[in-house]
């Protein structure tokens, strides 16, 4: 199963207090909007998003169709075709995506830990 680029959203209290501090880890601004209260920041490979006021909980992200430059992969795993694999395993999913539906969808789930897990299709 390719899960598509990963990233870790951070459901942060201060956008401008987030982005300050993962700015002196070397992290630059890679997209989103501080004054909708959310960015997505890279340092390297490594992203991860900061959101201000949208999640409860951190989250685990994966975005199939892109590459971890935000760049649409020319083949992917539809969401649609991993919602079907998950759920044939048996793992229960929070939220899902309208399968008689294509392009952009994503799908929710909880590891046994409570980690929350977002599948997030933008292509």
């Amino acid at each position: 199963m390719q899960l598509g680029a990963f990233s870790i959203s951070l459901a942060v209290k201060d956008i401008a207090a987030s982005r300050a501090f993962y700015e002196a880890l070397g992290f630059t601004v890679f997209g989103g909007n501080e004054d909708q209260r959310w960015l997505i920041m890279k340092n390297g490979t490594t992203l991860i998003g900061l959101f201000q006021g949208m999640f409860e909980r951190n989250a685990l992200t994966f975005n199939p169709g892109w590459d971890s430059e935000a760049q649409p992969l020319p083949e992917f795993e539809d969401v649609r075709s991993i919602q079907r694999r998950l759920e044939e395993q048996g793992l229960a999913l929070e939220q899902t995506a309208d399968a008689s539906t294509t392009g952009p969808a994503f799908i929710t789930l909880v590891d046994p830990d409570g980690n929350p897990i977002l599948i997030d299709q933008h292509v």
